[in-house]
């Protein structure tokens, strides 16, 4: 089958996604009109409807449709306990273990000087005022135990109050490992498991 201007700029858009190469992208294409051509329309509205619809969250940073994401706007959170992870997919992570009960700053990112990721890039201004509100006791840094997420954590912890404690979970998790792929178990006994920074 020759190739198409249109499959071919659906390949190139595939190719940009997360994990998805070269041949990946052709086999998508090719499945999505050949196999799943009825999958087409709905995917694009999906697609189209979430790019309109999706937001950051005023208060955590976390993607929603309304101005507070449903658990910022629940009010039934810890404001006691902030923990601080890198992306909407490590906080579903820390939600499945269902043992913390504290509210989140999701970051978006991590420091990578080599990616030209600097501070400015991690909404630190926004963190900066959940950091100042009345009734916060303790940070809990839940960033990805790699090296930038090392030292994200490490950057951030530097700009935290005096007063306030900081923990990081603990090292159940390997070093490389990333939230969003641990098991139930492995996320809950790490967090219950965190202990103070002496950085």
């Amino acid at each position: 089958m020759a190739s198409t201007p249109s499959l071919e700029k659906l390949t190139a858009l595939l190719r940009r996604l997360p994990g998805i190469g070269p041949r990946s992208a052709q086999r998508l294409a090719l499945d999505l009109l050949l196999r799943k051509r009825e999958l087409m329309p709905a995917l694009a509205e999906a697609l189209l409807q979430a790019h309109q619809a999706i937001r950051h969250c005023q208060r955590c940073n976390n993607l929603c449709e309304a101005e507070l994401c449903s658990l910022c706007a629940g009010g039934h959170r810890d404001q006691s306990q902030l923990c601080v992870v890198e992306s909407p997919a490590d906080l579903l992570a820390m939600e499945a273990a269902g043992v913390y009960r504290g509210e989140y700053f999701v970051l978006l990112g991590h420091l990578s000087p080599l990616d030209g990721i600097g501070p400015e890039a991690l909404h630190l201004d926004l963190l900066a005022r959940r950091l100042a509100e009345a009734g916060l006791q303790e940070v809990i840094f839940a960033t990805n135990s790699t090296l930038e997420g090392e030292a994200t954590a490490q950057f951030i912890a530097s700009l935290i109050p005096p007063g306030l404690r900081v923990s990081r979970i603990a090292r159940g998790i390997p070093m490389g490992g990333e939230l969003e792929y641990l098991d139930r178990q492995t996320l809950g006994r790490a967090l219950q498991g965190r202990s103070a920074l002496d950085w």
